[in-house]
């Protein structure tokens, strides 16, 4: 019987043999993938911890009392909503440069940027120690955060999916997916670890900080991995072409070129990253207000259920390597389409199995959308500006999406008392990701350098009617 590194290997040059591509040494890859990972993990522990603690702690410490618990919920959300507004903005500048000097250069400097902004969250005075400073504070650090996280998943999947064979791109670039909710679920464990272990008061007045300063020890060791790997041969050579023939890269480069593309990949991104947040974060909110379950058990919950998702992102990945993109990333909107109306009830039970159950069947859906988008994305855009066209598209929804997604179930939550207008909110994010999948062009398979070849040949079409 194989093991699974035996598996994996043949798995991997059988599908390069089927891409009529020479066989790629397994070691090689998966030493791209683990070094893609490791700083996906760092750099998604960092911002889902903010997730969880703008539920847990940020609302009561670093704002002043409104009243109701849910106003200073909403008030943390909305600097929580900062990351997001900042995450374009670092994919714009991370993915220009990106394409110009490489991936692997700007990892290392996500990561690095994304752990001194975590750790220094965990140091900060709370309001009633420094009044409208902690807030002001907070925002700013947020932004730190979100900028590097915007210039962290396009270089990560991109780093994997250039490395890859044709045949097994889906599967070997659903693996830097797979880290987000490895991420999570560190965050969630170190709280569930913390929240469990101390009292309310210690956890509220220390213990939450202690999350925020481990973030130091992962970031050295995530930074360390990704000196041992260099960018694919793939980019090296359209770096080549870049300087030595002046073509053009980067935001407006790709907008020119391939505004569709891009409006493509936003609409994709759209009901995915909405679903996402409100599994993984609203339900923290709905379950401490609405169904007032123990922090400490909710924790728990959600750890289970990342650590499904977190298997289940490969094996999705690999689906769509053998079924194609479209049709596993339509399931997911399908499926996605009916969670609310059926999750939350399942939630009101205080069943804890029922609420794992809920959550872990939210997760599934996204999954089929989730891990399908690293290979999807980079078979959109030629490798001289596909850093930037895959992080705009990534990364630019997340303002009116995810960033959002928290912020509007909660204030649907509170103004309606009820949980229907939260499922119907994600009902029509996912009509609007439907449109987007069914335009969408089949990639499956495709090679990256019939891509770049398409692209030269445009641009010479373009040169040639421009010369007329």
């Amino acid at each position: 019987m194989e093991t699974p590194k035996e598996f994996l290997m043949s798995m991997e040059n059988t599908a390069a043999r089927s891409a009529g591509e020479p066989d790629v040494k397994a070691s090689g890859l998966k030493k791209v993938v683990t070094a893609s990972m490791a700083g996906t993990v760092v750099e998604w522990y960092e911002f889902f911890l903010y997730a969880s603690a703008a539920t847990l702690v940020f609302g009561k410490l670093f704002f002043p009392n409104s009243g109701t618990e849910l106003d200073g919920i909403i008030a943390a959300f909305v600097t929580y909503a900062v990351g997001f507004v900042a995450r374009p903005i670092g994919g714009i500048v991370f993915g220009h440069f990106g394409d110009k000097f490489g991936r692997k250069q700007l990892l290392q400097l996500s990561i690095i940027l994304v752990g001194v902004s975590t750790f220094a969250m965990g140091c900060l005075p709370t309001f009633q120690q420094i009044g409208y400073w902690a807030p002001a504070l907070l925002v700013f650090l947020r932004f730190v955060q979100g900028f590097a996280v915007g210039g962290e998943w396009g270089g990560a999947v991109l780093l994997v999916a250039e490395h890859s064979p044709s045949r097994s791109r889906g599967f070997w670039s659903s693996w830097p997916q797979s880290a987000v909710p490895m991420g999570n679920l560190l965050a969630t464990g170190v709280l569930f670890t913390l929240s469990s272990t101390l009292s309310s008061a210690d956890f509220l007045s220390w213990g939450w900080r202690v999350a925020f300063w481990l973030s130091a020890v992962i970031v050295i060791v995530g930074y360390y991995i990704r000196t041992k790997v260099q960018d694919a041969p793939i980019f090296l050579e359209a770096r080549k072409e870049v300087v030595v023939e002046n073509k053009g890269y980067g935001v407006a480069e790709v907008f020119r070129r391939y505004p569709r593309g891009v409006f493509t990949a936003m609409g994709l991104r759209f009901a995915e990253n909405i679903l996402y947040y409100l599994v993984v974060t609203f339900s923290i909110t709905y379950l401490k207000i609405i169904v007032q379950t123990d922090t400490s058990r909710i924790l728990l919950l959600l750890l289970v259920a990342h650590a499904i998702h977190f298997c289940a992102i490969p094996l999705v990945g690999k689906l769509s390597d053998n079924l194609g993109r479209k049709p596993v990333y339509m399931a997911g909107v399908v499926l996605g389409a009916t969670w609310g109306f059926f999750a939350f009830p399942m939630m009101d039970t205080k069943n804890d199995l029922i609420i794992l159950a809920a959550i872990t069947i939210g997760l599934m859906f996204h999954a089929l959308m989730y891990a399908g988008q690293p290979a999807l994305m980079a078979e959109m855009f030629p490798t001289r500006m596909r850093y930037s066209g895959v992080s705009l598209g990534y990364q630019v929804t997340s303002i009116v999406a995810g960033s959002l997604a928290p912020i509007i179930a909660t204030a649907l939550l509170s103004q309606y008392k009820s949980s229907t207008p939260v499922a119907i909110y994600l009902l029509i994010a996912c009509a609007i990701t439907a449109v987007a999948v069914f335009f969408l062009k089949e990639t499956r398979g495709i090679s990256l350098h019939d891509v770049d070849a398409a692209d030269a040949q445009g641009t010479a079409d373009l040169l040639a009617a421009g010369k007329k």
